[in-house]
């Protein structure tokens, strides 16, 4: 005969469970449910290693129960059993310190290979687990700069560049150059693949690859400043005809990056919307690595090449106009001069699908307008 409260509580947790799933609302299952090939090794990688310490955790957490319950003091049982000269089992020794080795002997074999299998700097060698990746096929440069507080992304090989938003097409390897124009940053795209660092004066590489079309969002996972929480930009994986007409958007935009208006780009901002430039000074991205954009600095490879010579004299030493890269307050928004633009990641409150017609965010005079 069922319990008479038994409808009654199940009445009320019918109820209550939409209450009680509340808190997970604001869980974000990206990383445990990516689109990319690299991303979903990586996430592989944290299911195996969670389950191999869980080998021991959960056999641990069970004892404790067990001894709890089996030695409680009411267990008069297990009083007939109390050795008071007991201090030695061989079989006891064996199982306590051979299962944790093996797990630690599988843990670093694991982390061996995983290290060097998903190396950033290595080139992909498959698309996904069942397709291997041509070797004669090139893969897709990708030029990321991470300025305060927004992403500027320039393909080389299509002589275009992108503010804040990211696109790349399914199942075609791509090689990201990253580097930082003041301070150090995070590239981090979790649908894609793992994060990397940007640090000024430096290139990092990052290899991914999309295995389906989706958007998502892309951000700084390392704190930069004031406007590090707004430093998001939407990433678009598109087939291949969804990625030709993108590039073909954004060739239409008639807006060159070139020295100016890349310094102009890099001037301290918040919330910068998405601008499009249909031609990129070819350098600009070497520049930026050398920290030399700017007319009149002497680029890093320009001084190493010098001091690989043996210097360049004792009256080099007051020729200093070229080697100013630091400048007082260059990463500080004026309070008055705060930029106002929209967010453009996706999963921003009140933010809004960018438009299809770029021709007003476009360059840097969107970034001027919104200034």
């Amino acid at each position: 005969m069922p319990h008479p409260l038994f409808p009654h509580w199940t009445r009320i947790f019918r109820w209550s469970a939409p209450i009680l799933a509340l808190p997970l609302t604001a869980c974000n299952w990206v990383v445990m449910n990516p689109s990319g090939d690299i991303a979903v090794q990586q996430r592989d990688l944290i299911l195996i290693s969670t389950a191999l310490m869980l080998l021991i955790v959960i056999p641990v957490m069970a004892l404790v129960v067990f001894f709890a319950w089996r030695y409680r003091s009411a267990n008069e049982a297990a009083e007939k059993e109390y050795d008071p000269d007991w201090d030695h089992s061989t079989k006891l020794e064996l199982l306590i310190w051979s299962a944790p080795l093996l797990i630690i002997i599988c843990l670093g074999a694991l982390t061996w290979v995983s290290t060097h299998k998903l190396d950033p700097y290595r080139p992909l060698d498959r698309i996904d687990a069942q397709t291997k990746i041509d070797p004669k096929v090139k893969p897709l440069t990708v030029e990321v700069v991470a300025l305060d507080w927004k992403w500027l992304f320039i393909y080389p090989e299509l002589g275009i560049a992108t503010v804040n938003e990211l696109a790349v097409p399914t199942n075609v390897p791509v090689r990201f150059d990253i580097t930082a124009s003041t301070v150090m940053n995070s590239f981090y795209i979790p649908e894609l693949a793992g994060q990397i660092y940007a640090m000024p004066g430096m290139k990092t590489q990052l290899h991914a690859v999309a295995n389906k079309a989706v958007g998502g969002v892309g951000f700084s996972a390392n704190y930069s400043g004031a406007g590090f929480s707004h430093m998001r930009f939407a990433y678009k994986a598109l087939d291949r005809a969804g990625f030709d007409g993108w590039v073909a958007k954004v060739k239409a935009g008639g807006v060159n990056l070139d020295r100016n208006v890349y310094l102009t780009l890099a001037k301290p901002s918040e919330k910068a919307p998405v601008a499009y430039f249909s031609a990129v000074d070819p350098k600009l991205f070497d520049a930026v690595v050398n920290l030399c954009p700017k007319p009149g600095q002497r680029c890093m490879g320009e001084l190493m090449h010098i001091n690989m010579m043996g210097g360049a004299g004792k009256e080099s030493a007051h020729e200093t106009e070229g080697l100013r890269y630091d400048f007082p307050n260059s990463h500080v928004i004026d309070q008055t001069e705060r930029n106002e633009g929209v967010q453009t990641a996706p999963d921003a409150p009140g933010a809004t699908e960018a438009p299809a017609d770029h021709s007003s965010h476009s360059g840097a005079d969107a970034h001027a307008q919104h200034r």
